[in-house]
């Protein structure tokens, strides 16, 4: 699904240019399940934005799901990350004036669906976040977990080929986020590609696949192959 080779981005900072990426070569297949871990400053949210479509490598190339990235349009990307790929934040990003069944919505509002199929798909996709009691609370009303899984349901309800997962459980107590790790592991093994971005080495461990990056390399062993 994802194949990146020499992937370069770098920054202006005033008179210096600072190398976020540094030839980072990365190939993740249809359903893993695959954890990205570096320090602060390693580079991983960097290349979390570019396998999201949310920013452009200066230099290499990005294959996703079979397509050259750099050949789209701005619209075309848009729709790419519309309709190929769920987003979660570690801050959840739910708008606290609607209900989790508006928040889950939202994704297919923007594509034009009518609200008769909206309600039935996400009343959906938050029975199988566990939710279906709380669709009419809002964000206020939930717990961190609670608001977590709305912002998962959202992420899914426009059925991705990718679920890109940005520290998933900063926000939240260890017992909510074993909750949450649990969860992703159900739809990884429901058949859904998941990279998870995290500076967390207990929750990159619980990972099938863990991918180390420093100093906006991904750290290789002597075989060339990438650390796990």
């Amino acid at each position: 699904m994802i194949e990146m080779t020499g992937i370069r981005k770098d920054y202006r900072m005033g008179d210096n240019v600072v190398s976020a990426l540094d030839g980072v070569d990365l190939a993740i297949a249809d359903h893993e399940f695959v954890a990205i871990i570096g320090p602060s400053g390693s580079g991983k949210s960097t290349l979390m934005h570019i396998i999201g479509c949310l920013d452009a490598a200066d230099e290499g190339s990005y294959r996703f799901d079979g397509q050259e990235i750099g050949d789209y349009s701005e619209d075309e990307l848009a729709r790419i990350r519309g309709r190929k790929i769920g987003f979660v934040f570690q801050q959840f990003n739910l708008l606290p004036r609607m209900t989790a069944q508006e928040n889950v919505e939202l994704p297919l509002v923007y594509q034009g669906m009518r609200g008769g199929k909206r309600h039935r798909i996400s009343e959906t996709v938050l029975e199988r976040v566990g939710l279906a009691d709380r669709i009419d609370h809002r964000p206020t009303e939930l717990s961190g977990g609670q608001q977590q899984r709305v912002a998962i349901a959202r992420a899914l309800v426009t059925q991705p080929a990718l679920l890109l997962a940005d520290e998933p459980t900063g926000n939240l107590d260890s017992r909510t986020g074993r909750e949450i790790m649990a969860l992703l592991h159900e739809l990884h093994r429901a058949g859904h590609t998941i990279v998870l971005i995290t500076h967390d080495a207990s929750i990159a461990a619980q990972a099938p696949r863990c991918i180390h990056i420093q100093d906006g390399r991904v750290l290789a062993a002597a075989d060339g192959q990438e650390v796990s």
